[in-house]
């Protein structure tokens, strides 16, 4: 099977409810890119990046279209039938730009998919469970609104809750835990998510005026240099997600005993054959992790929840979506959904899902 066709769009997804603050973004509308891809024997797949803003991570949307654009050309014609193949000519034509490569290689999984009459998580090994359980993500807010979100997500069923916190005084995070914890205690796993935001000296600050509260304390400071230095010192189990930037990024995490767990993002590691190393990496090591992503529609949380229901449920911390924030969907009939604090495995070929591709208008590029 080989690429006959590779389309690029843009794509808005507006912040549902108002702006969607953390440590270093405040985001009220994201622009989404899609890949449209289609073989030679007619199977379309697509796939989506969307990072959160040009300061949540070293990504943004036009890099990812410029980045689309410079590899397309060369892959027009190629095999698609082997994604570890793929992915090392991608490499070939641009050294790193893992959150633009990711949008094909989740696509060729889609077309695969289409292909063989399978799932991507049948691809990608095997699905061990059909009800893949989900988490929520508080935004930076008050300690009385989070500490309100915070019980009304565990009455929906959610079995994690992260808060995020960071970029204002250490203290309103201080009492901003303290008030989740005295309205949830332990009917949710808890994650404390600094985003790179804190200084070492607030990050132990908030651990030791924590000490009694049970969470893992998700990217607290901004390198894992920052976060060696004190990782001794720290009274919770430490994650790390935006520093875990690539498959070999996160072996020397883990070999140099700086983390507990991994927040992991799908394009920011590369697509899902990536991912699929690094979650077997994790299982080697007991290391839990989430599957998620940054943002994005329907595309990414298919994707999220196909590679997430084959991790081991021992060491899977569930998988974030963003449709929680985004009105509609690309799929109106079988697009991905929340509920109950879980998600339903698609049982559809490829992703799960049928984009209506006249929802996307802005074709930045074509190649054939």
């Amino acid at each position: 099977m080989k690429l006959r066709k590779l389309t690029v769009y843009r794509h808005l997804l507006p912040v549902k409810g108002g702006a969607y603050r953390m440590a270093n973004a405040c985001v009220e509308s994201l622009e989404s890119t899609l890949v449209r891809l289609e073989s030679d024997c007619g199977h379309v797949g697509w796939g989506e990046t969307c990072p959160v803003g040009p300061t949540y991570a070293p990504s943004h949307a036009r890099g990812a279209q410029a980045a689309l654009a410079t590899m397309a050309p060369a892959l027009i014609n190629k095999e698609v039938d082997k994604p570890n193949i793929l992915q090392r000519h991608m490499d070939g034509l641009l050294n790193g730009h893992n959150y633009a490569k990711a949008a094909i290689d989740i696509a060729i999984y889609d077309l695969l998919g289409q292909k063989m009459k399978c799932s991507v998580a049948h691809l990608l090994g095997g699905a061990v469970t059909e009800r893949i359980p989900s988490y929520y993500a508080s935004p930076v807010g008050s300690p009385d609104e989070t500490a309100r979100i915070a019980e009304e997500k565990a009455r929906e069923g959610y079995p994690r809750m992260q808060v995020k916190i960071s970029g204002r005084p250490v203290e309103i995070d201080i009492e901003c835990v303290i008030k989740v914890w005295e309205r949830i205690g332990g009917r949710m796993r808890l994650a404390i998510d600094g985003n790179r935001g804190l200084t070492t000296r607030d990050a132990l600050l908030l651990s030791r005026s924590c000490s009694h509260i049970p969470f893992v304390f998700e990217q607290p400071c901004d390198s894992l240099d920052e976060i060696a230095s004190i990782r001794s010192r720290l009274h919770h189990p430490v994650y790390i997600d935006e520093s875990a930037t690539s498959l070999a990024t996160a072996v020397r995490a883990v070999g140099r005993g700086l983390v507990d767990g991994f927040g992991m993002k799908v394009t920011r590691i590369g697509g899902l054959t990536q991912l699929a190393k690094f979650r077997d990496m994790c299982e080697a090591c007991h290391i839990p992790h989430t599957v998620d992503d940054a943002w994005g529609g329907d595309i990414i949380a298919a994707a999220c929840a196909q590679a997430g229901a084959t991790v081991t449920p021992r060491l899977f911390e569930g998988t974030w979506l963003a449709e929680p924030y985004i009105e509609g969907h690309y799929d109106v009939h079988g697009g991905i959904k929340i509920l109950g604090g879980h998600i339903a495995l698609p049982t559809r070929p490829g992703l799960g899902i049928v984009p209506d591709e006249t929802l996307f208008h802005d074709e930045v590029a074509h190649f054939s």
